[in-house]
């Protein structure tokens, strides 16, 4: 590991200009590029503390031995060349914001005799019109043959279109009226080519001429009595209303616009975009990628750089909407607007109908990114991985297949509660969930952790034998864990390791997930320093949803507390009325209301009750004016 101090440039040597700098490593690859407005400042900033920098970014300046850069006159030009160089040198450390599949497009070859409608996939061909992106290519085949009935246009290779020249007849299409059949001279090139150019009108969204030409015809023949040409008609009119349902009308005004949304945890970022050409969503898409050190405008920029760096202009739609703005959204939208030869927005939509579909998309990414997490967290080989990474990187004698994490909760030190949740072989097994009421109650996280984990520990050393107790009932917690998980950093880790050592627990090894960066805190760490597991790391992740499976169990119970301690009643107060016989009266009578109008004797019939207390309480609860039961934070009257 390199020392990043070994190859710091000296602040005087680096221009206060825009520019790209690169990162190598001691072979001299590229590992890095990135871009800045001032490249004295951003590159400052990656020689600091190294304990102040993000995992991902200690992990890349150490890797480092130099660093170079270029100057630039502005920022759209160092967009530019920043999207060149990671495309030529493709770093190590630069995120992929994009999957690495090419859209299917609807194309047809204008630049030929005799154009050809196919499915088009890659780099874009001069004299080719491309209509969508699609999300699959068994969507284009489909609205393409829908589309065949009234548009007739060639559809076969250029082997195909020879052969049935040579012969003298047609492929099937032909003979059933879905090709205008040119190979065989049926129709000449220059009818074949307006048949092609009304297909593309009618992709473009010049879709309602046809449908009145083609009904204005069926009302014509029907009047000749030529019904069967009318009835060919209308299934041809038919055809193309299908063909219009299947891209949704999403905006009146005839839009052409990407919309974007994420959808983001620590570790990952789900992108989802909708294409909408002419109103209508033509194509979705969606990924799921690594989430680096960036935060969401740095995440938005890149994501639009990677999407259309390259692209052919005709390709950048006028409008893109994102959920936030990206860094420098005026340099994307200049470089964007480069691109295409036009003026291009790049905004977030506040209000109206793409208000609403960003919303869908939102959605969309959303519930994208929760498959994901299932679908990883329920895969066995995944789970296996991650138990045998805990394995190797905490030093541990067997994987760990029971992992308890512990968590506290609380609001400024009151209704101070803490949580226990089991995940073994990799799942969470909730029927061995546990909570705590801490009875400290001051607030102090470590107090609070140490007073659970003592409760927690201290069954081990009094239970005669796993899974049961002494009187052969099954035990509160029935196995000891292989590995403790607490929600913080060195700290917690201590108090953690000091409440186990003074129950006589010692082969438990203790860890500590911090959320800030992610670091994994070991007591046995002398050094002081975190273990830090790579992003992508299905240790890290399995650590992770533990460590979020604590919190989110400590926060309900917490808010249940609160929620119960901001109940006031008209039996609260009594003296010798604690909550036990508070319990004890609401169940014998059935409520608050019931208890006032009891009588002596039938308070005494309580149990618990005895006839001094049963006095206590009719006489405070005698009369009209006294106070309801009263929900502190609604002022909801109870009873």
């Amino acid at each position: 590991m390199a020392d990043p101090q070994s190859y710091r440039p000296r602040p005087g040597e680096i221009p206060t200009d825009p520019g790209v700098y690169r990162f190598r490593d001691q072979h001299g690859r590229v590992i890095y590029v990135g871009k800045a407005r001032s490249l004295r400042s951003r590159l400052t900033s990656y020689f600091q503390d190294l304990s102040a920098l993000h995992p991902r970014t200690r992990q890349m300046v150490t890797t480092g031995a130099r660093v170079d850069w270029t100057v630039v006159r502005n920022e759209v030009e160092a967009l530019q060349l920043e999207y060149s160089w990671i495309k030529e040198f493709d770093p190590r450390f630069n995120v992929k914001y994009r999957d690495d599949k090419s859209y299917p497009y609807l194309a047809v070859t204008m630049g030929e005799e005799f154009p050809r409608a196919q499915v088009m996939r890659g780099k874009k061909r001069t004299g080719t019109r491309y209509f969508g992106p699609y999300t699959h290519a068994w969507a284009i085949r489909e609205t393409l043959d829908t589309l065949l009935r009234v548009f007739p246009v060639r559809t076969c290779s250029a082997g195909v279109f020879r052969r049935a020249g040579q012969v003298g007849r047609p492929c099937l299409l032909g003979y059933i009226d879905k090709c205008s059949a040119p190979c065989v001279g049926r129709v000449d090139p220059e009818e074949h080519r307006r048949i092609a150019e009304d297909f593309c009108a009618f992709m473009a969204g010049d879709s309602a001429r046809f449908v009145k030409d083609l009904e204005e015809r069926m009302r014509r023949a029907s009047a000749e009595l030529d019904f069967e040409t009318a009835a060919r008609l209308r299934d041809d009119v038919g055809a193309l209303r299908r063909a219009l349902e299947r891209s949704a009308v999403v905006l009146p005004d005839a839009t052409d616009a990407d919309v974007y949304a994420l959808a983001d945890d620590e570790l990952e970022v789900a992108v989802q975009v909708f294409h909408v050409r002419g109103g209508r969503i033509r194509g979705q898409r969606g990924w799921v990628s690594e989430k680096g050190a960036e935060d969401l405008p740095d995440i938005v920029e890149h994501l639009l750089q990677q999407v259309y760096g390259g692209e052919r202009g005709d390709e950048v739609p006028r409008e893109v909407l994102v959920p936030v703005l990206p860094s420098g959204d005026a340099d994307v939208a200049a470089w964007l607007g480069g691109l295409r030869g036009s003026r291009v927005s790049v905004r977030v939509p506040r209000r109206g109908d793409k208000r609403t579909l960003m919303e869908t998309v939102t959605r969309n990414a959303e519930q994208a990114l929760a498959r994901h997490k299932v679908a990883r967290s329920g895969d066995l080989t995944l789970r296996s991985q991650a138990l045998q990474e805990l394995q190797e990187v905490l030093e541990l004698d067997d994987a760990p297949l029971r992992i308890e994490s512990f968590d506290i909760s609380h609001v400024q030190g009151s209704d101070v509660v803490g949580s226990m949740v089991v995940f073994e072989d990799g799942l969470p097994r909730k029927g061995e969930y546990r909570r705590f009421i801490v009875r400290q109650g001051t607030g102090d996280d470590t107090a609070a952790m140490h007073e659970v984990l003592t409760r927690r520990f201290r069954h081990l050393s009094h239970a005669p034998a796993p899974g049961a107790d002494e009187d052969g009932r099954p035990a509160r917690f029935a196995y000891p864990p292989n590995l403790v998980v607490v929600d913080g950093g060195l700290p917690q880790v201590r108090a953690a390791q000091a409440a186990l050592s003074e129950v006589g627990v010692t082969d438990v090894t203790v860890v500590g997930l911090a959320k800030r960066l992610e670091e994994v805190w070991s007591a046995d760490n002398i050094d002081g320093f975190p273990v830090v597991l790579p992003r992508t790391s299905e240790a890290l992740y399995l650590l992770q949803r533990v460590r979020d499976e604590a919190h989110r169990f400590a926060n309900t119970f917490h808010r249940q507390r609160r929620s119960r301690s901001m109940t006031t009643s008209a039996l609260d107060g009594i003296p010798g009325l604690g909550p036990a016989r508070q319990q004890a009266l609401l169940r014998h009578l059935g409520s608050v209301k019931a208890v006032r109008a009891a009588t002596v004797e039938e308070l005494q019939e309580v149990p618990g009750v005895g006839p001094s207390l049963a006095a206590v309480v009719h006489e405070r609860l005698a009369g009209d004016n006294l106070t309801p039961a009263v929900n502190l934070s609604t002022g909801e009257v109870l009873e």
